[in-house]
């Protein structure tokens, strides 16, 4: 008896092992179409709120028609994700990208799992909230495509909790201090107005407010035509549109980003080291933008 108990021990862990091992790929392709992106808009927008999904921000990356992201969010997500005190809220946004070529539309939408897993502590412990969120956003886009096809790279869910790109490159856990506000409510009229004039050629996506937990997360579009993502997408890959907007934090009285080294290896985890090159400038332009949008 006692070496069968055992056996069933060494199978739970095994099988426990085996799931913390899964590997997950930032995106999924839901589907291609040879219709407008703006009928496609319509189309994933009433689905979404068929999932009771809330639509906080759209725009064009790069201010290019051919491309189109839609950011969304959900009060249960909201919810979890401030259970996790460390910049947990940057995962309560999720995003759904189109990119046209030819005649071609492709829908693809961002692999909630991968982000809630680098990003979340409470990742495993909420596991089956958290796949209902994920269930739910395919469910919602199910008039648009059933593919649902991984593509972006592939990591460990182990790797994707500790991840860095190289040695002695940034973690989750090592942001980019942007600025130090006397007040929460400081900082989040400073960003606001700083928005609102489009400091650094920046433009305002959405805006998502906890206040009673002083939390702030804005999605940022960097449409400066030098160095923004109009020079940055075509290199890394438009594919991963889904990966953008950029976020800022404010947490109290904390403005922070996740560092550029650590956010663009997440979501193209396939990037070379010579294409990661060609970007060598990009993470350090980033956080100018993001300063001047918190000074």
């Amino acid at each position: 008896m006692k070496k069968l108990i055992l056996l069933i021990i060494c199978f739970a862990w095994l099988q426990n092992s085996n799931a913390q091992n899964k590997n997950l790929s930032p995106f999924f392709t839901v589907g291609t179409s040879n219709s407008e992106i703006t009928d496609l808009i319509n189309t994933v927008k009433e689905g979404l709120v068929g999932q009771d999904f809330n639509i906080i921000g759209e725009y064009h990356p790069e201010k290019n028609k051919d491309l189109y992201v839609v950011c969304l969010t959900r009060p249960d997500l909201r919810k979890l994700c401030l259970e996790s005190e460390d910049r947990g809220a940057l995962a309560s946004v999720l995003k759904i990208g189109m990119v046209k070529k030819a005649n071609e539309v492709t829908i693809s939408m961002i692999n909630p799992d991968y982000m809630f897993c680098a990003y979340l502590s409470n990742y495993d412990s909420q596991k089956e909230a958290y796949t209902k969120i994920t269930d739910d956003l395919k469910k919602s886009l199910l008039k648009i495509g059933n593919d649902f096809t991984p593509f972006g790279g592939e990591l460990s869910a182990n790797a994707i909790k500790k991840y860095h790109y190289k040695m002695m490159m940034p973690y989750f856990k090592d942001p980019v201090e942007l600025n130090q506000f006397n007040t929460f409510e400081e900082g989040l009229a400073t960003i606001r107005k700083n928005l609102k004039d489009e400091k650094g050629k920046t433009k305002l996506i959405y805006e998502q407010l906890f206040e009673d937990q002083k939390i702030a997360v804005f999605g940022i579009g960097l449409l400066d035509p030098e160095d923004g993502e109009k020079e940055f997408l075509p290199i890394i890959g438009e594919d991963h549109i889904a990966a953008m907007p950029y976020e800022i934090i404010l947490q109290g009285k904390e403005a922070t980003m996740l560092h550029g080294k650590y956010r663009f290896a997440l979501y193209w985890p396939e990037l070379t080291m010579g294409t990661f090159m060609k970007i060598m400038s990009t993470p350090g332009n980033v956080e100018e933008f993001m300063e001047s949008v918190t000074k």
